[in-house]
């Protein structure tokens, strides 16, 4: 719970009273790898703040999963046009390690910006960070090569590499994990 409340007030400085009503309706969650948090079809129905392990979002696409993104602890996952448009998702959200998560529902988010007016600009500027890194990813994409994409990668978050299998890797970076294998050994020599 502390590192949640850190964010948040690194943000913006939060009221004794919010500080309270975060501690008493986050509903802390402990969930194995490999875990299913959301579904196609499903909607939405809570934010999760990742205290310990990782998180990935991916779609189907022709029977094939591709990654989309990835979120390590310090970090907050949901699906976004599923959660706040209340519409089922096309996402599926999975843990890809055991992790610790705290989490809250769309209607305590209401009640929370609605009691609190830090708590709206603390939701608004981690929506702008979260919609620039989502802008981010698809400019990359679209405009980097595999291998800039790679580096950027690399400098973004080293540790995934340890942390993921090559397959999702290549899902996330839209090559074939031939591809980034040769990428990773002509980085390495």
């Amino acid at each position: 719970m502390e590192a949640f409340l850190s964010v948040c007030e690194s943000i913006h400085p939060m009221s004794e009273g919010l500080v309270a009503a975060l501690r008493q309706l986050a509903r802390p969650e402990a969930v194995a790898d490999r875990v299913y948090l959301l579904q196609p079809g499903q909607t939405a129905s809570r934010l999760y703040f990742l205290e310990q392990g990782l998180v990935r979002g991916f779609y189907l696409k022709e029977g094939k999963e591709v990654t989309s993104w990835f979120m390590p602890e310090g970090h907050f996952v949901i699906s976004i046009h599923s959660f706040f448009a209340r519409q089922p998702s096309h996402e599926y959200l999975q843990t890809l390690e055991d992790c610790r998560l705290w989490s809250l529902s769309y209607e305590q988010l209401q009640q929370l910006y609605r009691e609190f007016p830090e708590f709206n600009f603390i939701g608004r500027t981690l929506t702008e960070r979260y919609y620039v890194l989502s802008e981010q990813r698809a400019l990359h994409l679209r405009m980097y090569s595999a291998t800039e994409r790679y580096e950027q990668l690399l400098r973004d978050f080293p540790a995934i590499f340890q942390r993921v299998p090559l397959k999702l890797l290549a899902s996330h970076l839209g090559l074939t994990p031939e591809t980034l294998s040769r990428l990773r050994a002509r980085r390495s020599s």
